[in-house]
Order: structure tokens, then C-alpha cells, then sequence
């Protein structure tokens, strides 16, 4: 018995010995698999001229390798030449460009030549090219012009500090600027100007100016990485003179919710001269009845000088009343002494109101396009003529973002589409019975053709009203080559969820094509 343990000891000894050679033999197993990394991948390989990146290569079985840099731009750091054969390395970059650095190697078997590759290629060599992009330094160059009365540019500003250039109180001024180092946003800060701060400016815009006195401006072009900025500041840029031109209302808004109005001129008012005495207010309202609201007050705005504010003492506005602002010429005139001219009948455009779509809570309608796709906005199933467009999603205009929808209708075409998510679910928006809410969108017309009663509707599903009005209609008074905002007053006959169905019909020889942007949706304040 003695023996036989012993023997079976000797056994597991021997078992063991072969199984952990088995064990080693495996981990002995290499595979010949790329993986390069570099310490700026997730952000384009893009730095700073004088930055650096580090490259590294972790792949499995190389058997040798040479990583090449571009010669005179850049250096490889415990390097004497432009090569190393490291794993990894440190390459510093002095000149802003995009450049190639390469890398070569040879495995020691068949390689795997991705990190999800199933399958080696045929073939132990691989060469790999990384692009760096090097910038220089952020630099900004702005122009200033006057504006003729036609709206062409006319004479260049001078932007030297102190320059003073002279404008008229109500006119207007073209800002532009070019850059360097691929700056990413652009900001004018305009104090004088309406507005006052231009943020994600396009390359030329125009701002106006009503306040007298002189003004500064500043104007700063950044990017966030790698970073860089370049900032302008010129001192006392302009000087807003007196003028001996008409002033004129411009914009009747509400100013406070549902209790101010606001008049808006195209210069500043003299406070001194208002008299709250020469106004009047009428609210037409929805059921056709008319009210004379006692006006408490009527003063310049604390921080618009070219603002009226009209408050009201006994009434409140709502967003279904026709509100008209009127002026008997008074004592009212501009901080430059011209007298303002007879107000009949002014009517208040600008409700304060909330486009529902823009709160994600609200709903999954992308009101904006910018996450849609084709396939989100598919064709239903109505035939002929009502499958005759083309729609796509285009960067080439939008009224906010990047994208619009860019639809082109077919001579005596149409179009009938919903709204769906990656599944083919509708997307809905919930709504309410009882209420009057605004259902728009802007529109930009490339070319209306010959339009007749060509337009779009805007109806839903599954509670549908048939009865909406166009929204637009496309007629020979369309603007053509801007934006415009098309809306309609709708009421839904339950509480409920629906989901967008657009209709579109072209009454026309000639293919229509237009954009579509910043889809709307208000729920408006009703008067009792």
C-alpha cells in the first residue's frame, strides 16, 4: 500500500508539472494585432504650433518598427533625426500645417490589421500615416462701414482708438471680420448698438445705433481646444450725433407679460418730454368686443433708451386680443429734439410666449431638424400627387443651427409626410382641448416658380382638423431669398397626443423649392 502512494503521488506530480507547462505554452501564444495610439486622438490630432503629441504603438508580436516625422517641421524628442523605432515617442511641431507622420511595421506572423479585425491579412507588414494638424496662433481682422440709404457698403471706418467716426442717431453700421488659426466662435460686444453683443456672428452683420455719445467695441474670435484667442478692443469707436431725421415706431411688443407695452423707436426718447396723456390703447378682442384701458404710465425704459413702456392700470393683455397703440402729436420727441410724428393705430406684434418644442420635456419633436433625418419624416401612403417632391436635410441654410429641411415640390406635385422615431413609432406632442395655441415655422424660398395657391398645412393625427388654414401660402408676394415666419391659430378638439402629418401642394408649371426651419408651437393666453 506503502508503494502504491507513492506512486500516485509521483503521478499528480508529473500531472501537475504538465499541466503548468500547458499553461505556459499558451501564454507563449502571441498574436500579431495594430493598435496606435496618440494622446490627442479623440481630438482630431490637432494642437498648438510649439505643442507636442504623443504617438505610441501597443500593438502585440511587432518584430520591428520605424516611425517617421515630417523633416525641418517638427522634432522627436531624445532623437537625432526625423526616425525612431521606440514604441513610443514624443514628436514636437513648430510650424502650423497639416502633416503626415508614418509609421512602419513588420510582425512576426500574419497581422490582425484593426482591433476588431476577425482575421489576419496575408502578410506581416503594415504602414500607417496619422494626420496631425498644427495651428498657429489665433489672429482676427475686423472692418467697419457706414451703411448707404440704399443698403449698399459704403465708406470704410477708421479703427484707430479714439477715431470717433461720426453716424447719425438711427443708422446703421456693417461689421466684418476675417480670422486666422481656425477660430471656432466669434463675438462682437457693441455697447451703443442694438444689439449690443453679436454672439456665433457670421462673417458680416449689421447693427444700428440710437444712442448718442461715443462708443467702444470689442470683438474676439476663440476656439476651445486646442485653445486660442485673439481679442480686439478699439476705444471710443464711434460717435452717435443728433439727427434732423423723422424718428420712427419701429416695433410694438410686450414688454411686461400681459400687463406693458413696449415702443420701440429708431432713436432716443428726451424722458423729459413724455406725457402719458398723448396716448391711447384699444384691445380688440377675440369674442369682437372693444376695451379703452386706462394707461398708468408711460416712460422711457430704464436701459433702452429708444423704448417706451406703456403700462397699463386697469386691463390685461392676452395673447388671442388685437392690441393698437395710438399718439396724438404732443410734447414727445428724441433726445436729439425732433418731435415724433402722429401714431394711429399701432399694432402690438410681439407677444411674450414660449415655443413649446423648445423644452425636451415637452416632446421629442425636433423642431429644428437637427438630429432628423429622411427617415424620420416619411412619406404617407395618400399616392399620387401627393408623393411628388424631394426632401433632404441641407446644411446650406438654417434659420438657427446648421440644418434645415430643403424641400423641392414638383410641378402640380405635393407632399403628405409624419413624424416618426428610428423604430417607425409617431413622435407626438401632447395637447389640450379649450385653448388656441400657434402652430408656424419659418420658411425660405428658393424659387416659388410660378406660384397660383401653392402652400403647406400643418395638420396632425390622430384628432385631425382638416379645417387649418395654409401655413404658408407661396403666392407672387412671397419673399424669396430670406427667412420668413408663417403661423396659424389652431385648437385641438381633445386632450390627447398627436403627431406631426404636413401637407404640401404645388399649383404650379414649376418645381417649387424652399427650406423649412425651427418648427412652432404656442400654447396662447386666452381672455376670459
Amino acid at each position: 500500500m506503502k508503494k502504491i502512494r507513492n506512486f500516485n503521488l509521483f503521478l499528480f506530480v508529473v500531472l501537475a508539472i504538465l499541466s503548468c507547462d500547458k499553461d505556459e505554452l499558451v501564454n507563449l501564444v502571441e498574436p500579431s494585432h495594430r493598435v496606435i495610439v496618440t494622446s490627442e486622438m479623440n481630438f482630431d490630432n490637432t494642437i498648438n504650433v510649439g505643442g507636442h503629441i504623443d504617438f505610441g504603438d501597443i500593438s502585440q508580436g511587432v518584430e520591428s518598427r520605424l516611425w517617421t516625422f515630417p523633416e525641418t517641421v517638427s522634432t522627436i524628442v531624445g532623437a537625432s533625426g526625423n526616425t525612431s523605432s521606440k514604441d513610443v515617442v514624443k514628436g514636437l511641431f513648430n510650424t502650423p500645417g497639416v502633416y503626415d507622420v508614418t509609421l512602419n511595421q513588420v510582425f512576426k506572423k500574419n497581422v490582425y490589421p484593426n482591433e476588431d479585425s476577425q482575421e489576419p491579412i496575408d502578410g506581416r507588414e503594415l504602414d500607417t500615416t496619422i494626420v496631425v494638424t498644427v495651428l498657429g496662433p489665433v489672429e482676427a481682422y475686423i472692418k467697419a462701414h457706414y451703411i448707404n440709404d440704399d443698403g449698399t457698403t459704403g465708406e470704410e471706418l477708421d479703427l484707430s482708438d479714439n477715431a470717433e467716426n461720426e453716424l447719425t442717431a438711427s443708422k446703421y453700421v456693417r461689421l466684418s471680420y476675417t480670422a486666422d488659426g481656425a477660430p471656432e466662435d466669434f463675438v462682437w460686444n457693441l455697447p451703443g448698438a442694438k444689439p449690443d453683443q453679436v454672439a456665433e456672428a457670421e462673417p458680416e452683420v449689421d447693427v444700428r445705433y440710437s444712442k448718442l455719445g461715443s462708443w467702444d467695441l470689442q470683438f474676439i474670435a476663440s476656439r476651445n481646444r486646442p485653445g486660442g484667442a485673439d481679442t480686439i478692443n478699439v476705444k471710443k469707436f464711434i460717435k452717435v450725433v443728433a439727427s434732423t431725421e423723422p424718428v420712427t415706431l419701429d416695433r410694438v411688443f410686450e414688454k411686461t407679460k400681459e400687463t406693458s407695452i413696449g415702443l420701440e423707436f429708431s432713436r432716443e426718447m428726451d424722458p423729459e418730454s413724455v406725457n402719458k396723456d398723448d396716448f391711447t390703447v384699444k384691445i380688440e378682442t377675440a369674442s369682437g368686443a372693444v376695451l379703452n384701458p386706462v394707461i398708468a404710465n408711460v416712460s422711457v425704459d430704464n436701459t433702452e433708451g429708444n423704448v417706451l413702456v406703456v403700462e397699463l392700470s386697469n386691463e390685461m393683455i392676452y395673447n388671442d386680443d388685437t392690441v393698437k397703440v395710438s399718439y396724438i402729436p404732443g410734447t414727445l420727441r428724441t433726445s436729439d429734439l425732433v418731435d415724433a410724428t402722429e401714431i394711429v393705430d399701432a399694432v402690438l406684434t410681439d407677444f411674450i410666449k414660449e415655443n413649446l418644442f423648445d423644452d425636451p420635456n415637452f416632446s421629442d419633436v425636433d423642431n429644428s431638424f437637427e438630429k432628423s433625418e429622411v427617415e424620420n419624416w416619411p412619406n404617407l401612403p395618400w399616392g399620387a400627387p401627393w408623393n411628388a417632391y424631394d426632401m433632404s436635410f441641407s446644411y446650406d441654410q438654417a434659420h438657427s443651427g446648421e440644418k434645415s429641411m430643403y424641400l423641392e415640390f414638383h410641378p402640380e406635385g405635393g407632399m403628405i409626410i409624419g413624424n416618426v422615431d428610428a423604430s417607425g413609432e409617431n413622435i407626438t406632442f401632447p395637447t389640450e382641448k379649450g385653448f388656441n395655441y400657434e402652430m408656424g415655422a419659418w420658411f425660405y424660398v428658393v424659387d416659388a416658380g410660378v406660384p397660383v395657391i401653392s402652400n403647406v398645412r400643418m395638420y396632425w393625427r390622430p384628432s385631425t382638423n382638416w379645417g387649418v388654414p395654409d401655413n404658408p401660402t407661396f403666392s407672387a408676394d412671397s419673399p424669396v431669398g430670406e427667412w420668413f415666419y408663417s403661423s396659424a391659430i389652431v385648437n385641438f378638439s381633445a386632450d390627447g397626443n398627436e403627431s406631426f402629418m404636413l401637407r404640401g401642394q404645388n399649383v404650379n408649371s414649376e418645381t417649387l423649392k424652399f427650406y423649412m426651419d425651427d418648427l412652432s408651437l404656442y400654447k396662447l393666453s386666452s381672455r376670459p
